[in-house]
């Protein structure tokens, strides 16, 4: 009995390490700064992030963040964000900073709309270099909505 309640702790201990992740605020977020660097690609120059230490090591981790779900998908493409604030305040729109929106690719089609607060947890990567895509990306990403 002693050996089957030692196993039954470790198994508990192994799963929900396994299965767990961190919970990630938006401050955490803004621990970054930025350089403007030029683009011969663009002919344009864009914001550099250096992010902290304290972001880099979320980098290859599973993380949940809440916050405002934003689809600037098309006909041929789909691009999910996730953001600090609302449409009309964001990065995009708005007066905010590139560390307040999330790429977001997700595991299955999603069914949310623009403003719709969501959980969003997904696998971080950071991204310095490719002006493509979002300083912080989210991949394998599922979410909930939050009512």
């Amino acid at each position: 009995m002693r050996k089957f309640c030692l196993f039954i702790v470790v198994l508990f201990s192994v799963t929900s390490t396994l299965f767990s992740q961190k919970k990630v605020s938006w401050n955490d977020l803004a621990q970054v700064t930025f350089r403007n660097v030029y683009n011969v690609n663009y002919d344009d120059y864009f914001l550099k992030p250096t992010f902290d230490s304290s972001v880099e090591a979320l980098e290859g981790t599973k993380i949940k963040l809440t916050g405002y779900f934003l689809d600037f998908s098309s006909e041929d493409d789909q691009f999910f964000l996730l953001s600090r604030n609302p449409m009309s305040s964001c990065f995009f729109c708005g007066g905010s900073g590139p560390e307040s929106v999330v790429e977001v690719i997700f595991k299955n089609n999603t069914k949310y709309k623009t403003d719709q607060i969501v959980e969003v947890i997904g696998v971080l990567e950071l991204n310095d270099d490719d002006v493509d895509h979002c300083n912080y990306i989210l991949r394998d990403a599922t979410g909930r909505l939050i009512e």
